[in-house]
């Protein structure tokens, strides 16, 4: 079993300094904590839970709290999650994994009870009732996600903003004009989640400032409300030929129903989509897309976690930029007889 003697000979520093990296009871460069760190990883070190809580008066655990509800792509939400786990895991901590819709019964569960030492909140709305008991506590918290205030509060996420303005702007480069967006679910709308928002605003605000017509309605994905929502786009807008779609679940549907009434992707109609990289690249159409940076979300809000607890962190919201990669489902604009 490998002491903390031998890591602090493998990093060339004393034990008292690896005590502090671990305890995070004080300042250490970033240079001399990465060593550590590495030292550790390396050697397969395990401090003693119990030990090393006693010592610090921690817990040495994060809560994670992933509410999974059906009206969301679980698979992301799971991306994450594992991300955010084995980030806490290089720097000693353990993960509590909350999966229930307590909402604010639970944030006052964990910052009464000790259990957890810090917490990372998923499926953020734009007026979240967490967070007032977030913004009322000491205990250190990140949010994965972006309410529509920010102030007093660490987040995290992609800038889905700058998401919706980008697949309007491709499909616009290409001279589609007519544009429909397949959502999230209805349900996902009605709680005001703070990235189908925020895509939806990115998306209408870039359209009306490009001229274009701009159709957005939800669906709760799977074959029929697929169906029953596309005969309603084409009915209410005959001329589309972009889509854009933010609903794995939506996906495939989606395309089976584009090949039965003979339109061709992208010759007749072009699909781009805000999905997870795997969606898009194993779709029968290799999706132009955007990428939900799932792992890195989770990383970096381990990161402002980490820098909370070790007394170098401080409020900030960080919003990954977009990437779109164009692959084989979006193409030029047919040309109207």
């Amino acid at each position: 079993m490998v002491t903390l003697a031998e890591v602090a000979q493998h990093a060339g520093v004393s034990a008292s300094t690896v005590s502090y990296v671990l305890s995070g009871k004080r300042s250490i460069s970033t240079t001399t904590r990465q060593r550590v760190e590495e030292s550790i990883r390396k050697l397969g070190y395990h401090p003693n839970a119990g030990a090393r809580a006693l010592a610090s008066s921690r817990s040495n655990i994060i809560a994670l709290m992933i509410p999974l509800r059906t009206d969301m792509y679980v698979p992301v939400m799971m991306e994450i999650a594992i991300a955010v786990a084995a980030g806490a895991r290089t720097h000693g901590y353990d993960i509590l994994l909350l999966t229930g819709e307590e909402g604010p019964d639970a944030v006052r569960r964990v910052t009464g009870s000790g259990l957890a030492d810090a917490m990372i909140l998923m499926d953020v709305e734009l007026d979240d009732e967490r967070l007032p008991l977030l913004r009322g506590t000491d205990q250190p918290s990140v949010l994965i996600g972006l309410p529509a205030d920010t102030e007093g509060l660490t987040c995290v996420d992609l800038d889905f903003r700058a998401t919706g303005a980008l697949c309007v702007e491709h499909l616009a480069q290409l001279g589609h004009r007519d544009i429909a967006v397949i959502g999230e679910a209805a349900a996902v709308y009605e709680r005001h989640t703070g990235f189908a928002e925020r895509t939806l605003d990115g998306l209408r605000t870039r359209a009306r400032e490009l001229g274009l017509r701009l159709l957005h309605r939800p669906c709760d994905g799977g074959y029929d409300a697929m169906a029953a929502t596309l005969a309603r786009v084409f009915d209410e807008r005959p001329d589309t030929t972009g889509f854009v779609v933010q609903n794995e679940a939506a996906v495939e549907p989606l395309l089976a129903l584009l090949r039965q009434q003979g339109r061709a992707v992208p010759e007749d109609v072009s699909v781009v989509a805000v999905c997870p990289e795997e969606v898009a690249t194993q779709a029968s159409v290799r999706l132009t897309s955007v990428a939900v940076p799932a792992q890195e979300m989770g990383r970096r809000a381990v990161e402002q976690l980490v820098a909370k607890l070790d007394g170098r962190g401080s409020d900030e919201v960080v919003l990954l930029a977009p990437e779109l990669t164009v692959r084989a489902s979006s193409g030029p604009a047919p040309v109207r007889p």
